[in-house]
């Protein structure tokens, strides 16, 4: 092995952190990891993020590392001038200034249709084009100083890379750009200037198992992805089973043997880490609305669970609408959160607990129906990220999503696919290890997802009183 040593490294540089594992090539154990804070807010000096990674590799050492990627939020905007220093703070995916500026897009292009059949995604708020587009309307200036853009993880790789004039990124996070397209699998130079008004420089997009710089010290980088497919990479779904992530957002996506191209904006027809595609759906809304409803109900989040176990399904009658923050799936980026349905029949804590926890589930199985719908199969889900560890969502899952569910055990997977990934550039071939599957449940009663889906329906599209 190169520089003679033993392990590799991944790095998974998320709205909230950065995290890095030391992982043994041989089986992907864990060795020695670390984590460093980000900053708050959905703006963010991505200097930042760069002294978080060098804090958490000196913690973690790498004198035995021979390789390391870096996945890393989707979407952020990192505009750099001529020099290559940020024109401003990063505005991240979770950043809805940009609404506006995606229907405009959409609209200037000729429809949703046209942007699915061009990239395979319709812009929304969260797509780095549509905030191009909001810094050349709202800010003149710093789009007239720009004269490149990177995502998150391009900009860490290429500081990884000592900040050669080529920088790199992948086919799975250029995917999310809205102007690099799973379709064609090239860049769209035509609608980056539609959304900023000229051509900025972009990342070359290098292959999978490459090799595209090294650290100052010698250790090989690998091209990183985005958060989503290096997930996916760690995972390895097999044919039918979909990724369900509960964290900071929710995702469901899975590995897919062709692009999608959904008008509907729903489903964005993302590329993945390996060479082929990764249809995904995203909500602004996940963890933390049980994080919300255990608050509102002064608990911990195992009380929290013991409530909402002890409700019936259904809630009898109680329904939440969890977009409180927003929401991205669907595109309702002014929405809040609302409980609906309260009586003094069933205005008890149990029936909070169990709607708030039913209200969240709901908005994921809208987006594994949205899978569906373009022929991805879904037979089974597997349940990661921070909300897949409560017990409530765990047992309430299978009868609300209407499919077998596996809870996988705890893990950093997206820093463990970025490992997964060095590993592939510097062996030159993908490991074969597997990810253990901690728990697995069947669905209880089929009429459970129909009952409680079609009065959360109701509440979505404005039917319930």
């Amino acid at each position: 092995m190169a520089r003679s040593a033993t392990y590799v490294a991944g790095v998974d540089s998320s709205t909230q952190a950065t995290k890095v594992l030391v992982v043994d090539p041989s089986d992907g154990s864990v060795v020695r990891e670390a984590r460093r804070a980000h900053p708050d807010g959905t703006e963010v000096d991505p200097r930042a993020w760069w002294d978080a990674l060098a804090g958490a590799l000196g913690e973690v050492g790498t004198d035995d590392v021979a390789a390391i990627a870096v996945a890393g939020q989707q979407h952020g905007m990192v505009l750099l001038d001529e020099a290559g220093e940020p024109v401003r703070d990063a505005l991240l995916w979770n950043d809805t200034r940009s609404a506006p500026d995606a229907r405009a897009l959409i609209e200037e292009l000729g429809g949703a249709e046209a942007w699915a059949e061009a990239v395979g995604t319709v812009p929304v708020a969260s797509i780095t084009a549509t905030k191009l587009r909001w810094t050349s309307r709202a800010e003149p200036e710093n789009a007239d100083r720009a004269r490149s853009v990177m995502l998150p993880h391009d900009w860490l790789t290429w500081r990884l890379c000592g900040m050669p004039d080529e920088p790199v990124t992948d086919r799975g996070d250029a995917s999310g750009t809205g102007y690099w397209s799973t379709v064609t699998g090239e860049y769209r130079p035509d609608l980056l200037e539609l959304a900023f008004g000229r051509t900025l420089g972009v990342p070359r997009v290098a292959g999978p198992d490459e090799v595209v710089g090294h650290t100052e010290g010698g250790i090989a980088v690998a091209p990183g992805t985005g958060d989503n497919a290096g997930a996916a990479l760690a995972i390895g779904p097999g044919a039918g089973e979909v990724i369900v992530s509960i964290g900071t957002s929710g995702t469901v996506f899975t590995g897919y043997d062709r692009p999608t191209t959904d008008a509907s904006g729903l489903v964005a027809g993302f590329a993945d880490a390996r060479g082929g595609y990764l249809p995904l759906i995203a909500t602004l809304n996940a963890a933390r609305v049980l994080g919300v409803g255990a608050g509102l109900l002064g608990v911990d989040p195992a009380g929290f669970d013991e409530l909402a176990r002890a409700a019936s399904p259904g809630a009898s009658g109680l329904v939440l609408l969890p977009y409180l923050d927003g929401e991205r799936t669907p595109d309702r980026p002014q929405a809040q959160g609302r409980y609906v349905g309260l009586t003094t029949a069933n205005g008890t804590r149990e029936n909070l607990a169990r709607a708030t926890v039913e209200g969240m589930l709901c908005g994921l199985a809208d987006g594994v129906d949205a899978l569906t719908a373009q022929g991805v199969p879904a037979r089974r889900a597997l349940l990661i990220g921070g909300g897949s560890r409560s017990a409530a969502v765990a047992e309430l899952a299978p009868d609300v999503l209407g499919l077998p569910v596996e809870v996988l055990a705890p893990q950093e997977y997206v820093a463990l696919g970025a490992a997964r990934q060095a590993s592939w550039a510097l062996q030159g071939e993908e490991p074969s290890w597997r990810v253990p599957r901690e728990t697995s449940r069947d669905v209880t009663d089929a009429t459970i997802s129909e009952q409680v889906r079609a009065r959360y329906a109701d509440v979505r599209d404005g039917r319930a009183p």
